[in-house]
């Protein structure tokens, strides 16, 4: 059977995919920083699938908690077959714009959105090359990875996410020599409890903004999240970055409307 680890898996994004690949017959591994009751909820529901899984406690923006974490998964699960950096987000944002900025912000959205899944994939990429897996590995980006998000204060967010969309594409020309996949996914509108702190009108308007109708759902990404890692359905997709976001990207007029949501 095969094994699955997605970091940020304990709500949101993170939680669909887990319960995406669990539901395919993936064991999983539900990392999380500082939820484990949220964590351990969505580890019970995969076992409900008829799955293993196991909680990660783990700041993936720290390279050593990053690597003991994929050694502890490898321990526990004897391989991984498939790593989903999932962990990221616009952190709470400070007055005042680019010149007001503290460096402590820029650099811990940097260490989020890019460094850990830099850190995470060479650990799971390491495992995979000495144990012969032809694995896959899946980055959570998102459309503010192209578009900017300045007027929000958000530019080491959209600069992180930038970043990580050129490092799936170069992380794809080396790894697939071994048979590693590396694809990304930039998500739009995603309704999680991330937009808690939008009202009812606010979200309307949002939902209006955008061509297909309204936002998306955690199993939008998460579906595709399994098919990138069935190698039997997508082994010709290498370094690309899926764009899911009901058309959202196509008319950048909304960007201005959010602040982190993302």
């Amino acid at each position: 059977m095969k094994t699955a680890l997605i970091t940020g898996a304990s709500r949101g994004i993170g939680a669909g995919c887990a319960l995406a690949f669990a539901r395919e017959g993936y064991h999983v591994g539900i990392n999380h920083r500082s939820s484990p009751d949220d964590a351990e909820s969505i580890a019970q529901q995969c076992r409900d699938l008829g799955v293993e899984a196991e909680v990660f406690a783990a700041d993936v923006s720290d390279s050593s908690d990053a690597q003991a974490m994929v050694e502890s998964f490898v321990s526990r699960f004897g391989r991984i077959d498939a790593l989903v950096n999932n962990a990221g987000g616009a952190l709470k944002m400070p007055a005042g714009g680019f010149i007001d900025m503290p460096v402590e912000y820029w650099d811990s959205q940097i260490a989020l959105n890019l460094s850990a899944a830099s850190y995470c994939t060479q650990a799971a990429a390491r495992s995979m090359v000495a144990q012969g897996v032809r694995g896959a590995v899946i980055n959570i980006s998102s459309i503010h990875g192209d578009i900017t998000w300045v007027r929000r204060k958000a530019l080491p967010y959209s600069a992180a996410k930038g970043g990580l969309n050129m490092m799936t594409k170069a992380l794809a020309v080396e790894l697939i020599a071994y048979g590693i996949n590396v694809n990304g996914i930039a998500p739009g509108l995603i309704h999680t409890k991330a937009l808690d702190r939008y009202s009812e009108r606010d979200l309307s308007g949002f939902n209006r903004k955008i061509p297909f109708g309204g936002g998306g759902s955690p199993e939008d990404i998460a579906e595709l999240a399994v098919f990138l890692a069935d190698k039997s359905r997508s082994r010709f997709i290498v370094g690309q970055t899926i764009t899911v976001d009901g058309g959202q990207s196509i008319d950048g007029s909304i960007d201005s409307m959010l602040d982190d949501a993302f």
